[in-house]
């Protein structure tokens, strides 16, 4: 076991960059992630490590050696997933990112029946809409919803996610309601700020619509435009995940059910390798079980309005 520290210690000193920054992931003090590269280095006979102005980095034959650490790792973990699939058991520490409003309301309750199911399994969540590099970062996967851009990682779709357009009664009461999407021209629209595509996009047929949308709000929060939304300010474009329930107790209408938005998915990304982390696949089995198919949010629209064809 001491050895296998020590090989762990030094991947992580490489990958970090640094003695701190691994002490810091490995939760141990400098002294302790210091001894253990120097015993590594006395029982190879050769230096491991070097300073430089750009921080520690490996030596011709501590990228060799790095090369077969990950090796022997990435065996060991295998070997440990094998063993325990055997007792249907999930072991070791998840570490996921997920969107902040989706994570928040949907996934947060899934990890906690996760977390009681398998109780030598630690769940590591970073809440953001910010695009982790998970190979960099070293997280094991990612929650994310939409369009994606790195074909290199591995991309699990676990349901659609469609968005909606929706304005609470009183909004409707005072502007009026729009019946195509042009209408929406003069009214005041709540934008989020965190799409990569300024427009709202409609289908009319086999033809695309598309509307830029104006507005005095504007927010990179999603739940900041589902409390406008609701409080009267404006009309909103959101992730049906996002205002189902407002539309079931009526505080929100969905609007221009008629015009099709175009389909987006909820996804699974990890990196790239044929062995899938036992931690990982019961993570993917579980979002598959509980939002695979039609998702609830959607069931709620679909019952809601029928001209909108949620399949």
């Amino acid at each position: 076991m001491t050895e296998l520290e020590e090989l762990r210690t030094f991947v992580e000193v490489i990958e970090s960059g640094g003695l701190n920054r691994a002490a810091a992931r490995l939760a141990v003090s400098k002294s302790i992630i210091s001894r253990r590269i120097t015993r590594l280095e006395t029982d190879l006979g050769t230096r491991l490590l070097s300073r430089s102005t750009r921080g520690i980095i490996p030596t011709e034959a501590g990228i060799e050696f790095k090369a077969r650490c990950d090796r022997i790792l990435a065996e060991l973990d295998e070997a440990r997933d094998a063993v325990a699939q055997q007792g249907r058991s999930v072991r070791g520490r998840l570490r996921l990112s997920a969107p902040l409003a989706f994570g928040v309301r949907h996934l947060a309750p899934v990890l906690a029946d996760l977390a009681s199911a398998h109780p030598d399994l630690e769940i590591d969540v970073s809440y953001t809409d910010r695009v982790v590099d998970l190979i960099g970062e070293r997280f094991d996967a990612a929650v994310r919803i939409g369009s994606l851009r790195d074909s290199s990682l591995v991309v699990r779709k676990i349901a659609p996610v469609h968005a909606v357009l929706v304005a609470s009664p009183g909004y409707l009461a005072r502007h009026g309601r729009p019946r195509t999407p042009q209408d929406l021209v003069g009214h005041e629209c709540l934008i989020y700020t965190g799409s990569l595509v300024p427009e709202w996009s409609f289908l009319s047929g086999k033809r695309r619509i598309s509307i830029r949308p104006e507005g005095r709000l504007r927010s990179d929060s999603g739940e900041a435009i589902l409390q406008w939304a609701i409080a009267g300010i404006g009309i909103a474009d959101s992730p049906s995940f996002l205002v189902s329930d407002a539309i079931e107790s009526g505080a929100l209408e969905p609007l221009l059910l008629s015009y099709p938005r175009p389909e987006y998915g909820l996804h699974v990304v990890r990196p790239p390798g044929s062995h899938v982390p036992g931690k990982v696949r019961v993570l993917i089995d579980t979002l598959v079980e509980r939002f695979g198919g039609t998702p609830d949010w959607d069931r709620c629209l679909a019952a809601r309005s029928k001209p909108l064809d949620l399949r």
